[in-house]
């Protein structure tokens, strides 16, 4: 292996080299799915079987002119499927490219966020709590590090690191008893460090790993396999009731041949394959659309969830607030400064030591805010000569624990002094760390009571000797040192803006907000109370832990503010809200909030801020981390389930006239209406109308006045069911009523035309009548849906075709009828939709207590008529 700086790492032109030699840093995955692939599945589905069926059929009877136009229309229809499948498709993979998993690397002296495909073999990668080891490597230096790597071993307890060098050649394994080696995949649950990439992708050890898991087949979500059950039900039924037609064809003394054509029209009307096109496009183009909100989708079931959300739990650090911390007050003693509009200048000597003790126990180097903020100050009192002990050794390292919330760093300084320990943590922390009486640890906590009253987040400082000479060994535990407080620092973060807007927002859609924080609780109520909150005093840690499951869910059922809360606690506060039948979104970003973010209904991590392992756990990713973006999502959800309801609600009304239309004219011995074609014709309508028409639908006004949707609530229930049967069996009896009409006044050829033109303008009025639960027919055409319009306008435009164009209207065995007849056909068509515009006028006029046709309490329906 080429040599690697160990402090500047590759350069940029050398990374970019081995990238080209070696290929990405990606494990070996399922392909995409590309237009052949697409074309295969598509083949395989029972309309296609039927409409290549039909177009054999036809060849047979010696009809080869229909027989080309049937595998004409076939392909007509595979081109709208490639279409919708292939947008999704697209869609789902600049998700996947927007969601590839960042690494930190040192290349050129700077530390730079790359993609994780983009690690190459001889790379220094920065590694820290909750990150994933990007590919295997060597720990060259670090502080502490343990890494979970249960993925490759199976062992569950984690697995201390030590630094080891990068010797030219050297290959680890998982299982060895090297303490240096690191492995692609596995996570960083505690620490930090430099590792240097010594194999990347399938040269992994992960790689044979992911060799046997690109061949595993994407779970598919209980609304698709119910949409699944749903589509064989209508199949079969379908496939019965098309013999039994067939043999009541034959029974009449109809040919054969005759009686499979209409025993396949029949089929065709009654295979609602919408239904699986609607459940592929929604959700993926729906994922889209969440991204172009700041929220990447890594389960496209959770979409359907996010909706029904009744709790949203969030952060206030960097959710509610813009986690930019700056430092507001130091307070040591009866010193105290506060921030203004001028720099610090020189600090009194109390205030100067708590800063320099506060900047000791905080890494310059690191992303955390609070650390970030002492320093910037650090660095304007620095120019006034306040002492910065330049040149000391960072030696050793006590990171925060479940136990104790604080942090402390050990320094070395020249031969023969003794060395100094700087802490920061929590006030009640850095109390316990000094040993104080509780009398004595009360001014300490009354000021931080003080400063957090005034919304800044607090913490306390302390120091500690330790005597050992240079090469002694350090104590493994923090207690061992005696601490003597210092004071207290305050920290301010503005509440984000937008954020009280969001929450009345939330409020008015009948959720619920939770902040859950492990700030003081007098910070946690300053800021609930800004951002909107009812601000009753905060559930605290310490209460959580001393209730058992039931008393917590009973005092969470009226709670709003949850301050000291420890990660793992996140865990019970779902779970009890779970118990009390509310659906839980989650919102985390450290490694302890993983089993909160799976535990709850929808789980969602912070991009920016957030660890591997807590993004991993989630079901959707903030990229801005802002409260707005969740809140936005919740509406985009609610608007997708909205839509998709609508286009599904829409094929169950349009398939009940068209296989009536297949069934009732041979019944009653009439000409037959719908051969196989016009099936056709009218499924390139339905197809695109539900996939494309309703997709673009926009949001209806008061989405977010409505109350969450019950989880379990089905897609389709019965009182929608049954609207949209009222709707297509209103669509029929007016078509029939046309048919019988046009047959006693007009030649046969003449009346199908005139029943085929009444059937395709009901069926655009079906699109737009249930466009929308609450506006009519024509206040939605004020609201323009162009895709809708796009959609209506071409089929009367290929309806017009079939009419006047005498190739086709032979084809469709129709004979041009009089302009006033076709207009009069499209108007019957269209009047066909109309009592539905009447009936959602008078539930507009019911009183509020009388539930909505749909389902939903009236009250909160909107009332959008002509202003």
């Amino acid at each position: 292996m080429h040599a690697t700086n160990a402090c500047t790492g590759l350069a940029a032109d050398e990374a970019a080299r081995r990238l080209a030699r070696d290929g990405p840093n990606a494990l070996p995955s399922a392909a995409r799915r590309g237009l052949g692939a697409i074309v295969r599945q598509a083949a395989r589905e029972p309309m296609f079987v039927l409409l290549f069926a039909t177009g054999l059929l036809y060849l047979a009877l010696g009809e080869p002119h229909e027989g080309m136009l049937m595998f004409a229309l076939v392909l007509a229809t595979l081109g709208m499927t490639l279409y919708e499948e292939s947008r999704a498709e697209r869609a789902l993979d600049a998700l996947r490219d927007l969601s590839t998993p960042r690494a930190l690397v040192i290349r050129g002296g700077r530390r730079i966020p790359v993609d994780s495909r983009e690690v190459v073999v001889g790379d220094l990668c920065v590694l820290g709590e909750g990150d994933r080891v990007p590919a295997d490597g060597v720990l060259l230096s670090g502080q502490d590090l343990r890494a979970d790597e249960s993925l490759l071993t199976g062992e569950s307890a984690p697995v201390p690191k030590s630094p080891g060098t990068a010797a030219a050649g050297r290959s680890v394994r998982p299982g060895t008893d090297d303490p240096a080696a690191l492995f692609g995949g596995t996570l960083v649950v505690h620490g930090h460090g430099i590792a240097q990439v010594t194999a990347i992708g399938a040269a992994s050890a992960i790689g044979g790993i992911g060799a046997s898991l690109a061949g595993l087949a994407p779970r598919r979500s209980p609304l698709q396999q119910q949409m699944t059950r749903t589509i064989a039900l209508f199949g079969l039924g379908g496939a019965g009731m098309s013999l039994l037609l067939v043999l009541y064809h034959l029974a009449q003394g109809g040919a054969l041949l005759q009686a499979l054509l209409a025993g396949l029209a029949l089929a065709m009307a009654m295979l609602p394959e919408e239904f699986a096109v609607v459940l592929a496009v929604f959700p993926a183009l729906g994922a889209w659309r969440l991204a172009r909100v700041n929220v990447l989708t890594r389960q496209l079931a959770a979409i359907e969830t996010l909706g029904a959300t009744t709790v949203l739990c969030v952060d206030k650090t960097g959710t509610l607030t813009e986690n930019r911390m700056s430092v507001a007050a130091l307070r040591a003693g009866d010193s105290e400064w506060q921030a203004g509009p001028r720099p610090a200048g020189r600090l009194p000597l109390a205030l100067a030591e708590l800063l320099d003790v506060a900047m000791l126990a905080s890494r310059a180097d690191g992303f955390e805010p609070m650390d970030q903020a002492l320093h910037r100050l650090g660095a304007t009192v620095a120019q006034s000569g306040a002492d910065r002990r330049d040149g000391w050794t960072l030696a050793r390292e006590y990171g925060m624990s479940a136990g104790l919330r604080a942090v402390a760093h050990g320094w070395r300084r020249g031969a023969g002094e003794p060395a100094v320990v700087a802490a920061k943590g929590a006030p009640e922390a850095i109390a316990e760390l000094c040993r104080l009486a509780p009398a004595d640890a009360a001014p300490l906590l009354a000021a931080a009571d003080a400063m957090a009253a005034r919304g800044l987040r607090v913490l306390a400082v302390a120091r500690a000797a330790h005597s050992g000479h240079a090469q002694a060994a350090w104590p493994d535990a923090v207690h061992a040192f005696a601490f003597a407080p210092l004071g207290l620092v305050g920290f301010a973060d503005p509440l984000r803006e937008g954020v009280k807007a969001a929450v009345a927002e939330c409020h008015a859609a009948g959720i619920r907000v939770m902040m859950i924080t492990g700030d003081y609780p007098a910070t946690a109520l300053n800021v609930g109370r800004q951002a909107g909150l009812a601000g009753h005093a905060p559930l605290t840690g310490a209460e959580v832990a001393a209730m058992d499951d039931a008393a917590l869910a009973q005092r969470l059922a009226h709670a709003d503010l949850c301050a000291r809360i420890a990660p793992e606690q996140k865990l019970r506060i779902v779970r009890a809200l779970q118990r009390n039948g509310d659906i839980v979104t989650m919102t985390g970003d450290g490694v302890n909030d993983a089993p909160a973010l799976q535990a709850a209904h929808v789980g969602i991590a912070m991009g920016r801020r957030g660890t591997d392992v807590a993004r991993e756990a989630a079901d959707l990713v903030l990229t801005d981390d802002h409260f707005a973006s969740i809140v936005g999502a919740v509406r985009l959800g609610r608007h997708i389930y909205a839509n998709m309801r609508k286009a599904m609600l829409y094929i169950v009304a349009v398939h009940a006239p068209t296989a009536g239309m297949a069934l009732l004219p041979v019944m009653l011995g009439w000409p037959i209406l719908l051969h196989p074609m016009h099936i056709v014709f009218l499924e390139l309508v339905i197809d695109p109308a539900c996939a494309l028409a309703f997709e673009n639908e926009a949001e209806e006004p008061g989405l977010m006045r409505r109350p969450p949707r019950p989880r379990d609530a089905p897609l389709l229930d019965r009182k929608a069911v049954v609207l949209a049967l009222a709707q297509g069996l209103t669509v029929l009896a007016v078509v029939v009523s046309a048919y019988a009409w046009a047959l006693a006044a007009l030649p046969p050829a003449q009346a199908r035309a005139f029943a085929f033109a009444a059937l395709v303008a009901a069926n655009a009025g079906l699109i737009f009548v249930n466009r929308s639960r609450t506006l009519t027919l024509f206040e939605a055409l004020r609201q323009p849906n162009r895709v809708a319009l796009l959609v209506a306008g071409v089929a009367l435009c290929a309806l017009a075709a079939v009419l006047y164009l005498a190739p086709l209207a032979d084809l469709f065995m129709f004979e041009a009828p009089a302009p006033l007849h076709a207009l009069a056909a499209v108007g019957l068509g269209l009047a066909a939709v109309l009592p539905f515009d009447l009936y959602k006028l008078a539930w507009r006029r019911r009183p509020p207590s009388r539930p909505h046709p749909t389902g939903e309490p009236h009250e909160l329906q909107d009332h959008p008529g002509p202003r």
